[in-house]
């Protein structure tokens, strides 16, 4: 019988495993998030994404997996969204986030879903919350009405719609600012009594668009809170957040780090109480500057840095039980590891070595043997594991898409090191279709990196997915060319005041060498890519040399003076140019760096999209590349989404995108 089920088995993967990855079934692959450990180490709380391709929704459920992995049990299943679930601290409880009423409301629960009840009624709604230690109060963070509004203003016109400014910054991410800015609130955990910590402030917490939760800590005699906020009247110049203690039932907000200018966020207190680790950035104004691992000593005052010698970013971190290390995500070269550090001397390790991306709900059982993660690759999005405290016995826990994935071929990865002009060396990652024969000829993608200081690691993405690129028939490159972490700092910031210089001949290079290989048609390639991405495929259009047949840009940079002007974060061009672009000294960075200074040479097919709410890149740049193209003659295409902001989110626009991506490609390269 064992024998027949393995000849089964083996027959069923052989002949069903026959599907490519198709942009519909991308679309549509379960989405694990916000893993959560049970107090007493048994189970984990999970949200789990699952997309609605007809609705055009991703309907958020609730989820428990044992920690043996052996029992799964969905707990919501209902039409409004569950999300930011979290353990009440007795772990008798499950509380969450929820739509069902309108805007997001705290509700609790057994962890069998019975005695469903909701908890609060705040009238702009819920945007983080956490209970304290003891169980005594929640905090949350909610919209306060600070300034005035037209309301108050012109009582008198109370149709009119106008948005009146009289600073910087005017819109943010995907909004235009308003009267309202993100307080912290503390109530008690029945709902009751409700304080604003943040009376009065013009300031938001956490941070938008990035920051959660994970921006605010308890105290563990939940006496006090630490959070995350960015006290200055000049927001659009400086990147100088703080790191705020304040008492839980009020009070003055104490700075922890004063002398330092950049940003200073994401605090955890110790469990001993003694400390307060926390993210810190050294340079203002540079929001790509090392992240450092600091410790605040909660007795002396001091802060000192505990990752000296780590020439990483420190990621998500989470205390050991006794206090004595941390453990932390970071890059090390083109992978995210788990790394150990000492408190003591800061001498730190990587638990983790093998090829994959190790970077979410990081948790330690209460006994102090497992590590619990999330771990992807480019062939298998988020899945939840664990592994001994040392970093082995690795095994995988929940299995959310392995059904989709047993029939879908994978494709190959590679890795690939350049040398580049200067003779620096560089990584890139080499993705080959499924199938792949040495002795066919492929067309191939270089893919351009956004950011611009990201890395390219083992990710897998629903809006860039390099299976979804390969398994339409092309070899993509993509090369961690410099500007990027993982390599250490001084890679990453070799991009600055260069972005049209070495960075590009770098994406030029690994072009170049792949064409030496035999299996690359050196006659149909093309290039893609979003953001500082988007910005290459631009400058390359005009600096390329007939290398390509095809570009693709998505919320691309295509003119740095006039974006300087749109955008909202003038700290950011401030550094990558070095300054205002009227100002002489640093004009020639903008003359040489921008990608509309090079429109003369275009000639190649472009698609160019972009999404209005993008006030990061307004859509306004896709325009003007695209009236340039259009005027030139250039086969070319504009889509524009009016609901998406800099990334596509929504499940139906990322299937168009994929659709009207490949289809452009495949006519104008793949199969010209």
């Amino acid at each position: 019988l064992l024998k027949f089920i393995a000849i089964f088995s083996f027959i069923f993967s052989t002949v069903y495993a026959q599907k490519t990855l198709t942009p519909e079934i991308l679309v549509q692959l379960k989405r694990i998030s916000e893993p959560k450990l049970s107090p007493d180490g048994n189970w984990i709380l999970y949200n789990m994404g699952t997309p609605n391709l007809s609705e055009n929704k991703v309907f958020k459920d609730l989820y428990l997996i044992s920690i043996d992995g052996k029992e799964r049990k969905q707990i919501t299943n209902d039409a409004s969204s569950e999300f930011s679930a979290i353990w009440t601290p007795d772990g008798k409880k499950i509380a969450f986030l929820s739509t069902r009423d309108g805007a997001p409301q705290i509700y609790t629960m057994n962890i069998d879903g019975t005695d469903l009840k909701k908890i609060t009624n705040v009238e702009n709604g819920i945007g983080n919350f956490s209970y304290s230690p003891d169980g005594k109060y929640i905090l949350y963070t909610t919209d306060v009405k600070i300034l005035k509004n037209n309301s108050d203003r012109y009582s008198q016109f109370p149709k009119a719609e106008v948005r009146i400014y009289e600073k910087l910054p005017v819109r943010h991410w995907d909004q235009w600012e308003d009267e309202n800015f993100s307080h912290l609130f503390v109530m008690n955990s029945d709902g009751t009594n409700a304080v604003d910590l943040m009376p009065g402030e013009p300031y938001d917490t956490p941070l938008t668009p990035n920051g959660g939760i994970e921006e605010i800590s308890w105290s563990p005699d939940s006496k006090e809170i630490a959070y995350t906020c960015k006290k200055t009247e000049d927001f659009v110049n400086t990147t100088n957040s703080g790191v705020y203690i304040v008492p839980v039932n009020g009070g003055k907000a104490i700075d922890i780090f004063p002398e330092n200018k950049g940003y200073d966020k994401a605090p955890l207190y110790s469990p001993d109480g003694k400390w307060i680790a926390f993210h810190s950035l050294e340079r203002d104004g540079f929001e790509s500057d090392r992240v450092r691992l600091m410790l605040y000593n909660r007795e002396t005052k001091k802060v000192t840095e505990l990752s000296k010698t780590l020439d990483q970013w420190v990621g998500e971190i989470v205390w050991t039980n006794d206090s004595k290390k941390i453990l932390f995500t970071a890059e090390d070269g083109p992978l995210v590891q788990i790394y150990e550090i000492n408190v003591a001397d800061g001498k730190w390790k990587t638990l983790t070595k093998d090829m994959n991306n190790h970077e979410d709900g990081l948790a330690i059982t209460p006994d102090g043997k497992t590590i619990l993660y999330c771990q992807r690759n480019m062939n298998r999005p988020f899945e939840i594991y664990k592994m001994n405290i040392d970093g082995t016995n690795q095994t995988k826990l929940t299995s959310e898409n392995d059904d989709v994935f047993a029939v879908i071929k994978p494709v190959i990865i590679e890795q690939k090191w350049f040398t580049a002009k200067d003779g620096k060396k560089f990584h890139a990652w080499v993705i080959l279709p499924p199938d792949f024969d040495k002795n066919k000829k492929y067309p191939m993608i270089t893919y351009c990196q956004g950011g611009p200081q990201s890395t390219i690691s083992q990710y897998f993405s629903y809006r860039w997915n390099f299976m979804q690129m390969a398994s339409n028939g092309y070899v993509v490159v993509a090369p961690n060319r410099r500007g990027v972490p993982g390599f250490g700092q001084a890679w990453n910031d070799a991009i600055s005041k260069d972005w049209g210089g070495m960075p590009m001949q770098d994406l030029l290079t690994a072009t170049d060498e792949m064409c030496k290989e035999s299996y690359i048609d050196k006659n149909r390639l093309c290039a893609m890519g979003a953001s500082a991405g988007g910005y290459a495929t631009f400058w390359l259009a005009g600096n390329h040399q007939k290398r390509f047949s095809a570009f693709v840009s998505h919320a691309g940079v295509f003119d740095v003076v006039s974006k300087y002007g749109t955008t909202e974060e003038l700290f950011f061009p401030n550094w990558e140019f070095g300054g205002p672009w009227w100002d002489a000294k640093f004009k020639p960075n903008y003359d040489k760096n921008s990608p509309h200074m090079f429109v003369n040479n275009w000639d190649t097919p472009i698609l160019i999209s972009a999404g209005e709410k993008d006030f990061r890149v307004p859509y306004s740049q896709a325009l003007e590349a695209f009236t340039v193209a259009q005027q030139k003659g250039i086969p070319s295409k504009l889509i524009v989404y009016p609901k998406e902001n800099h990334w596509i989110l929504k499940v139906q626009e990322q299937a168009i995108y994929y659709h009207e991506v490949f289809d452009f490609l495949d006519k104008y390269c793949k199969n010209k």
